[in-house]
């Protein structure tokens, strides 16, 4: 299924089949021959059972998190007699805790097990959404999204983690685009839920923008409880593989990150790797610019189409072609970057429509125009977030260090999102021109940034092969099975043989 079998005496016949990006191993235990038209079956079932449940998991909580810039078209502010300032507040005060939760959830998510932690998640957020419709007040508002916020910042980080636990660093591109594209799914299809809940205005006594909340958090409940028998935690407890399918999954992984270990014990060290890895700094620059640019987008859309003069139950409507249209780019370029084994090139390029969509928008006379300019920039910043994602967890090894990595990245975009929320203020409306020039800006800093960790990942890779750096790194471990796996989690992607993917 794409990986790369390597045993002393197949080396060197392998070496040139190798696919970039995949590790060259020293691990003679591992099996010889493999059955990859079972390994194929195995992959494709356990896709069927574990990337739906993600994906709905994620979808609602972008749903849940974002539905707040529906219910403002729908009347909340009003309602609420909010401020503009007062508004960008209940935004805002959720990514504060949401952004705190990130790290330590992510390094407890082994230790408490994804099949309890991520459903209990759901449902007591949905508990929360729900409750959300029920605030009459600015400081109500405000509470009850900062609870969200700690209890949502857990989830997107650790579906990250835990798919990489499931999929070998080649696939893991697409796997995270298939459950982040639920996002552009969940823009698109929150503009119509809203349009339609929008006619419950009235029903029980409660305006519109309640009832979004409401219905909205009551599903979420229920995915959550239905959560605790879909999730496993690992391959080896995964209820709808067979027993020789688990372990086809595991050696797979296996070959593919020899870190791959159980008994790995959490050390403050890897956490200090992480952090001051010159590629994870670079992806950190990265991620906070596609934070700022995509939440700006989730969290506003509606009401940028309703500045250019449209109704507010148009808006709604008109909101969901854009983010269509960035579900079907986001799995287009994830495809690609699993593909042809890259994932800056990738960025780049997509990173190219956001640039021309807010250039466009910039210069546009006339609302369709400016309109059409938002296909341009929604796919241009949705479909970067699922590669730069995998090219974080891709190259960051062993598990705690990739996980304080995956985590890292995601508190650089939440802390773009918090900036995000100060960026549309109605006044400036509808060309909101400051803010389309910093977001232009934003876009070509994504380019340079992704070129630049280019760059540096391929001189680090081109250091792995030079005479005398195996040696070097591998002077103070033994040559026997015992001594590699130790090498391997101590060195983690420093190892000599883990090539960073480009």
């Amino acid at each position: 299924m794409g990986t790369t079998q390597v045993d002393k005496s197949s080396r060197d016949s392998t070496a040139a089949s190798d696919e970039k990006g995949d590790f060259d191993q020293k691990n003679a235990d591992l099996p010889q021959h493999v059955d990859t038209e079972a390994e194929k079956r195995a992959v494709r079932k356990q896709d069927y059972a574990i990337v739906p449940v993600m994906t709905m998991f994620y979808l609602l909580s972008f749903l849940d998190r974002a539905n707040i810039g529906n219910a403002r078209v729908a009347g909340l502010q009003r309602d609420l007699g909010l401020s503009d300032h007062q508004y960008q507040i209940c935004v805002t005060v959720l990514y504060a805790p949401y952004i705190l939760a990130e790290l330590p959830s992510n390094l407890l998510l082994k230790y408490i097990g994804p099949k309890y932690l991520m459903p209990a998640l759901l449902t007591t957020w949905g508990v929360v959404v729900t409750l959300q419709g029920l605030v009459s007040s600015f400081a109500g508002l405000v509470v009850v999204r900062a609870i969200l916020g700690l209890i949502e910042g857990p989830m997107f980080p650790g579906i990250v983690l835990y798919l990489s636990g499931f999929y070998t660093r080649k696939e893991l591109s697409l796997r995270i685009a298939l459950f982040f594209s639920s996002a552009s799914l969940s823009g698109a299809f929150s503009g119509l839920l809203a349009a339609g809940i929008e006619n419950m205005h009235g029903v029980g006594g409660k305006p519109g923008w309640s009832w979004i909340f409401i219905l909205e958090g009551l599903f979420s409940v229920l995915m959550g409880v239905i959560g605790f028998w879909l999730v496993p935690s690992t391959p080896r407890d995964h209820r709808f593989l067979t027993h020789e399918e688990q372990e086809l999954i595991v050696a797979r992984l296996e070959r593919d990150r020899p870190t791959l270990d159980s008994e790995e014990k959490f050390s403050f060290k890897e956490v200090f790797r992480s952090f001051t890895s010159p590629h994870v700094i670079i992806v950190f620059i990265v991620f906070f610019m596609i934070g700022t640019t995509l939440y700006g987008l989730a969290l506003f859309l509606p009401s940028i189409v309703k500045q250019l003069g449209f109704s507010a139950n148009k808006s709604q409507l008109l909101s969901v072609g854009p983010f269509a249209a960035g579900f079907f780019v986001t799995l287009i370029g994830a495809y690609w970057s699993d593909r042809y084994q890259m994932r800056g090139i990738p960025t780049m390029c997509i990173s190219l429509l956001a640039i021309a969509g807010y250039a466009l928008y910039l210069n546009a006379n006339e609302k369709f125009v400016a309109y059409g300019a938002l296909y341009l920039m929604v796919p241009g910043i949705y479909a970067t977030a699922p590669i730069v994602s995998a090219w974080m967890a891709n190259n960051s090894e062993p598990h705690y260090r990739r996980a304080t990595s995956i985590a890292a990245g995601f508190i650089a975009t939440n802390s773009g999102g918090i900036l995000s929320t100060w960026r549309f203020p109605t006044k400036e409306g509808p060309k909101f021109r400051k803010t389309t020039i910093m977001n232009l800006v934003f876009a070509i800093i994504m380019v340079v940034g992704s070129a630049l960790n280019m760059a540096y990942l391929y001189q680090k890779n081109k250091e792995k092969k030079r005479a005398g750096y195996r040696e070097k790194m591998l002077s103070k471990y033994s040559d026997d099975k015992e001594g590699q796996v130790k090498a391997w989690m101590e060195l983690g992607d420093k190892h000599p043989d883990f090539q960073y993917n480009l």
